[in-house]
């Protein structure tokens, strides 16, 4: 242990080297024995390396910025509490992911992103401040915005760090308030690739649950794409047929009689089938929400509904030819 203090000393020191090649190569070394080995992790934190890397991502040097937010990925794993605490890390991570489509390495992006889903994902303690800097929140949102030109792994990520901020109930007015809605719903009807749709409607439910998503799915007919997904027809699989039950369950707690109308009438359209598919055929988790949903919608004439559907499974399929790639 010793030894690694000792190496990891010495790549520190160079970090601060008026050479460029010399804190590069500190740097990949850094990256290296961050990822391959987890006991340095702690080492590399402790021995002040933090700012020198967070520094780092203003660089204007692609190699540079890689290695620094690949460093900073590693160190999330299981360095969580000095990355957070060290001022000007999630300003740095704000300043690459800003940039996404203009000077910051597509590598570094996705690393900086990854990084705030790894701060997020195994515990609470970070999602009240991740989720105050706005800047983060709009720069995440901002690569949904961009989904056409935003490689498939950089969406992905950005997606999971905008479902740990969720998570956090009081970061959801803020998501709803910098344009995360429409952000979203245009990722679900417009790009087909492999999990993407999963993974958005995942974040969809999650900042569903608030007062404020009520009039911003309205805006972009979020009810009826959801309802869209619940169509059989459509062939949206299982995992986005219970992200949209949740989010409509979400939707009807939080948004009061109208939003409670809208859903009634959605489901009464098209989405039926999909929700008792869901109830029959989902997992756990996702039978008992829809159960509750269909309680929440119907609540003592649900048997009633149950018994109409079973007799008449045709459901308008005309609004459900965009998911057919699904």
């Amino acid at each position: 242990m010793d030894e690694k203090r000792r190496t990891v000393a010495s790549l520190v020191s160079k970090l601060s080297s008026v050479s460029e090649r010399t804190r590069i190569d500190a740097l990949c070394e850094l990256r290296q024995m961050s990822k391959l080995d987890p006991e340095t992790r702690p080492i590399i934190a402790e021995a002040g390396a933090i700012p020198f890397i967070a520094e780092t991502l203003y660089s204007s040097s692609h190699p540079s910025q890689e290695n620094a937010a690949a460093t900073l990925l590693n160190l999330s794993i299981s360095a969580k509490e000095p990355l957070v605490s060290t001022r000007g890390v999630l300003d740095a991570i704000a300043h690459v992911i800003s940039h996404h489509s203009s000077s910051s390495s597509p590598s570094a992006v996705q690393s900086a992103a990854a990084t705030i889903h790894s701060l997020l994902a195994a515990t609470d303690d970070y999602r009240p401040s991740v989720g105050a800097k706005r800047d983060i929140v709009y720069a995440l949102v901002d690569i949904l915005r961009c989904h056409v030109s935003s490689p498939p792994r950089t969406i992905k990520d950005a997606l999971k760090a905008l479902f740990g901020i969720a998570l956090y109930p009081p970061n959801r007015a803020t998501m709803v308030h910098l344009g995360v809605i429409p952000a979203l719903f245009a990722l679900v009807v417009k790009d087909g690739r492999v999990g993407i749709v999963e993974d958005t409607t995942a974040v969809i439910a999650q900042v569903a649950g608030c007062e404020e998503s009520g009039e911003a799915f309205r805006k972009v007919s979020g009810v009826g794409v959801l309802a869209d997904l619940l169509d059989l027809s459509t062939g949206a699989s299982m995992r986005s047929k219970e992200n949209a039950v949740s989010a409509l369950l979400n939707l009807v707690r939080c948004g009061g009689e109208r939003v409670l109308a809208e859903v009634r009438e959605a489901v009464a359209d098209v989405a039926a089938d999909g929700i008792e598919d869901v109830e029959e055929n989902g997992s756990t988790k996702g039978k008992s929400k829809a159960k509750e949903l269909l309680k929440v919608l119907f609540g003592d004439d649900v048997d009633d509904f149950h018994d109409d559907n079973s007799s008449n499974s045709v459901l308008s399929s005309g609004r459900g030819s965009q998911f057919d790639s699904f």
